[in-house]
């Protein structure tokens, strides 16, 4: 099989399990087993490109051309590799959760869980592997569509006003201001094709290129920068595995992986710096890093706390794609499998304590360690990585990034990381602190220690995958390091 034919089947496959998934409906086993079994063929296919990538060959393929100029079609580059490899990989993980889960909390609708599950990876690695603007924005609005059911899958009236705020948000951010700075970039460029060094310099004045830029940061609203941010905490009354998908995988990942295809292969890193709009963007940015990590700070839920904590960790990537720094790009771009690896380790620990005690709020979890040691350890493990201290992954993209930011000198950056890694620490450490350290016998809504035990096996089983990659992803980070330092070294 040829690498570009391996490129169109990589999206191909996820997007034909559903049909195969709905018909083993009444035979559990199987629908599941056929989610595993895809899911590990589509990580193996997207690892057998990475030899093209680190030879500098990069294949591609175009479908169609359904307006003249505007094609729709594939190719393979660093950044889209890195997000593919991530995401199949974790697909795979999250199949495995979800069958403890959705078992074991006897949800309903399991197969069209299974289903949507399955477009929307379709949707990611049509993300990952677009050869140009306009194929990411169809596979962008696709992966919206397939998640809001999963968002809705309670099919309860918070669930349903949840997915009303999620497609208002993100449908909404997209058609008019993301479809606009996409039509204006075509009527400048005559092209929407990502290049190295970008397609905007010596085309567009840097007043104009500014109204783009700030079109593009609100439009792609996945990436949840205030004020544009609510849905992504209203999403959290979807089940553990689908918060994990938003958060992780899929949802908010894409919309980060997509702002910083723009700003490497759209403007430039070069023509980024002479944009007055970039300044003022990335105060936003880190604002919402400091604003969203306060928010967390208050937060007695469980999963809200964490939905808080993506807001403020999204925002990272978005200050160093704004930042004009190589290290910055090279920070924010290995920060998105950092963040994954610990974030989907925090959600699935969460899920667990769910199915296994009934408890959703931090104030109920004292003792908890004591009975489902392995589960807290993996939220410790999850825990540090987020704060940014080792041996866990989040310390060597956050690193970068600081040095990203003394590069260039941009001290707002410096100081925003900062705070919000103390802040990290005083939402993160409590919630370790009381479930191994503090049970008292008089508090009222303690977890009953005797009575909790840790989660069913599957459960237990991904968030130990999880947990143990973001302590590995801190001693072998040379891939991600790799495919990153080839991407700034191939977009200027």
């Amino acid at each position: 099989m040829s690498a570009a034919t391996t490129l169109l089947t990589c999206v191909a496959v996820p997007m034909v399990m559903p049909a195969l998934i709905a018909a083993l409906h009444r035979r559990p086993n199987a629908r599941e087993a056929v989610s595993l079994l895809g899911s590990g063929c589509l990580f193996l296919m997207v690892f057998s490109l990475l030899d093209d990538v680190r030879q500098g060959s990069l294949p591609a393929i175009d479908l169609v051309s359904p307006v003249p100029g505007i094609k729709i079609g594939f190719a393979v580059e660093p950044l889209g590799l890195m997000f593919a490899l991530l995401a199949s990989f974790l697909w795979f993980v999250t199949t495995v959760y979800s069958i403890g889960y959705m078992r074991h909390h006897h949800e309903k609708r399991q197969t069209s869980f299974y289903c949507y599950f399955a477009i929307a990876l379709g949707s990611v690695m049509g993300i990952a592997f677009a050869g140009n603007l306009f194929t990411l924005f169809i596979f962008y609005e696709l992966l919206t569509l397939s998640t809001y059911p999963l968002v809705t899958h309670a099919g309860n009236t918070a669930a349903r006003r949840a997915g009303r705020m999620y497609l208002g948000h993100l449908i909404g951010t997209s058609v008019i201001l993301l479809l606009l700075a996409l039509i204006w970039t075509w009527s400048l460029t005559g092209t929407l094709d990502f290049r190295a060094g970008g397609i905007l310099e010596g085309t567009v004045t840097p007043g104009i290129a500014s109204v783009l830029l700030v079109l593009f940061v609100f439009g792609i609203g996945k990436t949840a920068v205030m004020p544009f941010h609510l849905w992504l905490p209203a999403a959290m009354v979807a089940p553990t595995p689908v918060s994990a998908l938003l958060h992780a995988v899929a949802v908010v990942k894409a919309g980060v992986f997509t702002l910083l295809k723009v700003s490497i292969y759209i403007f430039g890193i070069d023509f980024l710096g002479q944009i007055p709009a970039t300044q003022w963007l990335m105060y936003v940015a880190a604002a919402t890093i400091v604003l969203a990590a306060l928010f967390a700070l208050r937060q007695d839920n469980l999963k809200l706390r964490l939905a808080w904590s993506t807001i403020s960790q999204l925002s990272y990537i978005v200050l160093c794609a704004l930042m004009v720094s190589p290290l910055g790009i090279i920070g924010g771009s290995v920060h998105i499998v950092m963040h994954a690896f610990a974030k989907i380790t925090l959600f699935f620990c969460a899920g667990a304590i769910l199915v296994t005690t009934q408890k959703t709020r931090v104030s109920e979890m004292t003792g908890i360690g004591r009975r489902m040691p392995w589960t807290m350890a993996a939220f410790t493990i999850g825990a540090l990585s987020m704060i940014g201290l080792p041996p866990a992954a989040g310390f060597i993209s956050k690193w970068y990034m600081l040095l990203g930011a003394i590069e260039v000198s941009q001290w707002v950056a410096v100081i925003a990381i900062s705070v919000s890694t103390l802040l990290n620490a005083a939402y993160f450490l409590p919630v370790v602190y009381i479930a191994f350290f503090h049970a008292p016998p008089d508090a009222p809504d303690r977890v009953d220690i005797n009575e909790v035990k840790e989660a069913p096996m599957m459960i237990l089983l991904a968030l130990g995958i999880t947990a143990v990659g973001t302590v590995a992803l801190f001693f072998l980070s040379d891939l991600p390091m790799a495919l990153a330092s080839q991407l700034v070294g191939g977009s200027r």
